[in-house]
């Protein structure tokens, strides 16, 4: 039973058990709130008081979910199961926003955002697409289950730049995990202001064609940079170009090194990345 309801709601098994307390405790403290309202309007304990007493719990229980998940730590997967629950009571469709991921390297940040969206019942990360065999984003796609794509430069680059097999999975949303290749303008214009980089520098220093990784780090400390942070943007046919949605700072210390500053960056990335969508696909038309 446990299994299914890991594989069901797509959680390990910590997060299984915080998930069971919260329901437990919740329900415990809910009933024996409600018992007590109740009780308040001394109603003899009949059928009348049964039925007011589910009708008080039913109200009750929303509330107490959401403040005990909060300190359980599961808030985000208790307020997106709490939508997609009244969602079917009502009987309105869900349309979820399918989103694609573009990636070239480990994945870390392609995993980040799919833990973010892992129980949102209105936006599914729907397809992985890679330009390199083997590279680590494909075991994260694949202990998601989450279908892959492997692109073609020239394809990519003069063929039509896979615009018809995005259209295939229905994909509404781009969002660009450590790409490397340039994103074409056919491509762009099939998805005006739906694409979308994040950048491990503050724009518009350090970016352009070859500053990626750890070029990007060694080219900031040898700018001799008080600070560096992350810039997410819009993407255009340009690298490194389109219009900043939202840049963070971090100090750039003195005995900073290239890795050590990669990794200031990288808790940047993983903080807001998946914040930063989440608040653009609310408004997305």
């Amino acid at each position: 039973m446990f299994q299914k309801l890991k594989q069901r709601w797509k959680v390990n098994t910590i997060n299984l058990a915080f998930i069971i307390a919260t329901f437990a405790i919740a329900g415990s403290l809910c009933g024996q709130s409600a018992a007590n309202l109740v009780d308040l309007l001394v109603i003899n304990k009949n059928i009348s008081w049964w039925l007011v007493y589910l009708f008080v719990v039913t109200i009750l229980w929303p509330f107490f979910i959401l403040v005990v998940s909060v300190p359980l730590g599961q808030f985000t997967f208790f307020k997106n199961y709490l939508l997609k629950v009244g969602l079917s009571i009502t009987g309105k469709q869900i349309k979820t926003i399918k989103v694609a991921i573009f990636a070239s390297g480990a994945g870390s940040n392609a995993k980040k955002i799919i833990d973010h969206f892992r129980n949102n019942p209105l936006v599914t990360i729907e397809l992985v697409v890679y330009n390199k065999p083997n590279v680590g984003v494909l075991r994260v796609a694949a202990n998601e289950k989450i279908a892959c794509l492997l692109i073609n430069k020239k394809i990519f680059e003069e063929e039509g730049s896979y615009v018809r097999e995005l259209h295939d999975f229905n994909i509404s949303f781009i969002v660009l995990a450590g790409f490397l290749w340039k994103i074409p303008l056919p491509l762009i214009k099939a998805y005006p202001n739906r694409i979308i980089n994040i950048h491990p520098a503050l724009l518009p220093k350090y970016g352009g064609k070859g500053m990626y990784g750890r070029f990007i780090h060694e080219a900031v400390l040898d700018g001799k940079e008080k600070e560096s942070g992350i810039t997410i943007h819009y993407v255009d046919e340009f690298y490194d170009h389109g219009n900043i949605i939202l840049q963070v700072n971090c100090p750039v210390e003195e005995n900073d090194t290239a890795a050590t500053l990669a990794g200031k960056v990288h808790q940047l990335e993983h903080h807001h990345y998946p914040k930063v969508i989440e608040d653009l696909l609310k408004n997305l038309k």
